[in-house]
C-alpha cells in the first residue's frame, strides 16, 4: 500500500469506524453526492468568454454611452 491509502485506512478505523452504522450511512451518501457534483463540473462543457462578444449589440445600437451613464447618474441624485 502506498502512503496516501493508508493514510485514509487509518483515517477510516480511527474516525469513521466507530461511527454509528447511520452516521457512516450518511458519510456514504455526502460523498458521493459531492464526487457527483464534482464531476459534472468537470464534465460540463466550458465556454469561452469572447463567444459572447457583441451579444445583444442591436439594444445599445444608437446609444451613447456616456449619455446614458450621466442619465443614469442624474435618476440617482433624484432618489429618495
Amino acid at each position: 500500500m502506498d502512503v496516501g491509502t493508508l493514510q485514509l485506512r487509518e483515517l477510516y478505523v480511527k474516525h469513521i469506524k466507530p461511527l454509528p452504522l447511520v452516521e457512516r450511512l450518511r458519510l456514504v451518501e455526502l460523498i458521493a453526492r459531492e464526487t457527483v457534483l464534482a464531476e459534472e463540473c468537470v464534465t460540463a462543457p466550458q465556454y469561452d468568454i469572447m463567444q459572447l462578444h457583441g451579444l445583444g449589440a442591436e439594444i445599445w445600437a444608437g446609444i451613447d454611452a456616456q449619455e446614458y451613464v450621466d442619465a443614469l447618474r442624474n435618476e440617482w441624485d433624484h432618489r429618495p
